[in-house]
């Protein structure tokens, strides 16, 4: 059953004055009035560890825990789910990320590792590995491959940030943040954005080509509910799986809370674009097992 996307804004937000001053566009306000979010797939198909969607380049969809936890879901251009792979005894995935050449790497936060599939294969294989990982939550990677991964610390509310290079050595880039989950890139490269779900900020990093982080400041921080996986489109825009408030808040480069979408179930813990033209917007729905569709404005950050 379709629901009507409504754009709205926040009551409890922290962002600058002019970011909950400034009116929503006549653009913004069409699209409000035009798109449609809907099932893609299922109430029960996934478990209610449903997370990490990752699309490739022939459109399929991917997702953690289809039928039991444990397990990669793929979802066909048509809506067929179906199992992909079962991952290796005591591995649980959480985000999934594809590189350029179609290599997929999925955060495992039972074995502390990053695991790898190869592409055009249904082998699993440790990428990466660090006792020092608290658990792996979320995975984010530079168009040169290198990844970074969010790692909190439930129990303590904390957690820690990864780089893995193209040769799965992990270098521990910060400690001691809050309970870090979503993570992402900007589309040029130079800028990586880490939230802290208990803490509700979104913080963003200067990025260099070799992937070194620097200048952390403030993006965008919220005062209700939690904050799950992220995902740029191609124009910079954050959407941010708001975990307990049962939207997707679209906030611009520059911190601006732009709009939010509406969604059927209150507990989206992360998104991926896809379509034939990207604009197709999959957020995993925890509780209900189910993966949400929507269309958006603009293509992802990766859609070519």
């Amino acid at each position: 059953m379709g629901l009507t996307i409504k754009f709205k804004l926040v009551a409890g937000i922290s962002v600058l004055a002019s970011a909950l001053s400034a009116p929503l566009s006549a653009h913004q306000t069409d699209i409000s009035e035009s798109l449609k979010s809907q099932d893609w797939v299922a109430a029960g198909t996934f478990t209610q560890g449903v997370e990490g969607p990752a699309v490739d380049k022939q459109g399929n969809l991917y997702a953690v825990n289809f039928g039991k936890e444990g397990t990669i879901g793929r979802v066909d251009s048509n809506g067929h789910a179906s199992l992909y792979l079962s991952l290796p005894e005591g591995s649980i995935g959480n985000g999934i990320r594809f590189d350029a050449k179609q290599n997929m790497y999925i955060a495992d936060y039972m074995g502390h590792n990053i695991l790898k599939v190869a592409a055009n294969s249904t082998e699993v294989s440790v990428y990466a590995h660090n006792a020092d990982m608290n658990q792996p939550n979320d995975i984010a990677i530079m168009d040169n491959g290198i990844l970074f991964a969010s790692d909190p610390n439930w129990a303590e509310s904390s957690g820690q940030l990864w780089r893995i290079d193209t040769q799965g050595q992990t270098q521990l880039l910060e400690q001691a943040m809050g309970t870090t989950n979503g993570i992402e890139v900007s589309p040029d490269n130079r800028t990586l954005y880490v939230n802290e779900s208990v803490q509700r900020k979104v913080w963003q990093y200067d990025l260099s080509a070799e992937g070194e982080v620097s200048n952390k400041r403030l993006l965008i921080a919220f005062d209700d509910h939690g904050l799950d996986g992220m995902r740029t489109d191609n124009q910079g825009n954050l959407y941010i799986a708001r975990y307990g408030a049962g939207v997707v808040a679209v906030v611009s480069p520059a911190g601006k809370l732009m709009y939010t979408i509406e969604l059927t179930g209150q507990h989206p813990t992360n998104v991926a674009f896809g379509g034939e033209d990207g604009r197709d917007l999959y957020i995993t729905m925890q509780k209900r097992g189910a993966i949400e569709k929507v269309r958006v404005a603009n293509a992802g950050r990766n859609f070519n």
